[in-house]
């Protein structure tokens, strides 16, 4: 059975990089993003995970945790970690699952066995490139996937986050392109009335359904 948004994420136990989890307890009170890429060793692959190493301390400074899979050992991530340092510029600083009999990838619905578009082919028992934003609670935030020639923007994927964690602070919505600093939407859900008493600042009506806000702090 697929997941989907606002079901609890998946409980398991794995083997990573660094040592065993348990994945909600090592999530702990956090946030978590949960990334699978196809294979060690492919062009792709090693781009997007030195990437998100790079990228991982604006990860860190929203109290979020990362950690990569793949159903490759995690005897092979550890030797590939070197070619990613080596190409990337950056050594990969957060845990990788070694999901070798695919435990993880058949609870998250990773494979796609058509994901190639041709006859099927060894490479179908590989994960697509699937993302999991994880909330405090364990619930799913949102998911993301791309196919396995494609590699991801993980800049939108640290812009979703700072939308779904200014979300689960002050329940306002984002619009389009929205980046941290710019105005938000209050929800529909919210009277006028009580936007009054909640933005005393003022906010802007282009409608009724419509109205924008300062990003609340």
């Amino acid at each position: 059975m697929p997941v989907r948004i606002g079901d609890e994420a998946p409980d398991f136990a794995a083997d990573t990089t660094e040592g065993k989890i348990r994945f909600h307890d090592w999530i702990g009170d956090k946030w978590a993003i949960l990334f699978s890429h196809p294979k060690d060793f492919t062009p792709v692959c090693t781009t997007e995970l030195g990437y998100m190493a790079g990228l991982k301390p604006e990860f860190d400074k929203r109290n979020t945790k990362v950690i990569g899979l793949s159903v490759d050992p995690v005897s092979d991530h550890k030797k590939w970690a070197g070619d990613i340092k080596e190409t990337q510029g950056h050594a990969v600083n957060y845990p990788m699952i070694g999901d070798d009999n695919l435990a993880v990838a058949k609870l998250y619905d990773m494979i796609h066995p058509n994901a190639s578009g041709g006859p099927r082919t060894a490479a179908d028992n590989a994960t697509v490139r699937s993302v999991f934003i994880v909330g405090p609670d364990k619930k799913i935030k949102a998911m993301l996937i791309y196919p396995m020639s494609a590699g991801r923007n993980f800049d939108e994927v640290l812009r979703l986050l700072d939308a779904l964690q200014l979300n689960a602070k002050h329940a306002v919505a984002t619009p389009v392109n929205w980046k941290p600093g710019q105005d938000v939407i209050i929800p529909t859900s919210v009277s006028d009335e009580d936007a009054k008493k909640k933005y005393p600042q003022g906010f802007k009506t282009l409608k009724p359904y419509l109205r924008t806000v300062a990003q609340p702090k």
